[in-house]
């Protein structure tokens, strides 16, 4: 039985063309296999855009979950490629024997490296921090700070989860804190290298 709304995934996957389709999965496998941190939805929906797609974010984001998906599904179950081609055409009968090639190939060449990266990361699933930004700013007028004219730091965390989704996390700091956060992450550093 296949879901309305897989249904309305897998035929804007047919739209795409057969090369950016490709890019997209092979950036999704190159995840999967750990070489790669996370796959960027904005990316992906600027890269769509640019050729003239008129997929909306949402779309571009559900079409690389359902593909994230359907890999991860493929390696957890050992599927050969002919078996996750199989899988998609019974789950649904909308996927483009274009698609269906491409990610056949794809899973021959990735599927093992995929299956093996899965396996290492089921024992340790943790996030990762992907980048940090951090900028100093002054505050000069506010309805409810009594304190002006202090600086303070906004800091901008881009971090990876397992399921390969990008997040960011944002927050504020005095100076003092921010001091102490730089100190705590200096010491992190310096054990990991020692691992």
């Amino acid at each position: 039985m296949e879901l309305s709304s897989d249904v309305a995934v897998v035929e804007n996957i047919g739209k795409l063309p057969s090369d950016m389709f490709e890019g997209t999965c092979h950036e999704i496998l190159l995840h999967l296999e750990g070489k790669r941190s996370a796959v960027d939805v904005v990316e992906n929906y600027q890269k769509f855009q640019r050729a003239g797609m008129t997929l909306d974010w949402k779309a571009v984001q559900d079409i690389i979950r359902l593909l994230l998906f359907n890999f991860r599904s493929a390696a957890k179950t050992k599927l050969t490629a002919d078996g996750l081609v199989t899988k998609l055409g019974e789950c649904s009968s909308k996927w483009s024997k274009s698609a269906l090639q491409v990610m056949h190939q794809l899973w021959t060449e990735h599927g093992s490296l995929v299956q093996t990266h899965q396996e290492l990361q089921a024992v340790a699933s943790i996030g990762q921090l992907v980048d940090i930004q951090w900028k100093l700013g002054m505050a000069v007028s506010s309805d409810t700070c009594r304190s002006l004219n202090s600086p303070y730091i906004s800091v901008l965390m881009k971090i990876a989860d397992t399921s390969g989704e990008i997040s960011y996390k944002s927050f504020e700091m005095t100076v003092l804190q921010f001091q102490n956060f730089y100190r705590q992450f200096k010491e992190i550093a310096s054990v990991l290298e020692t691992v």
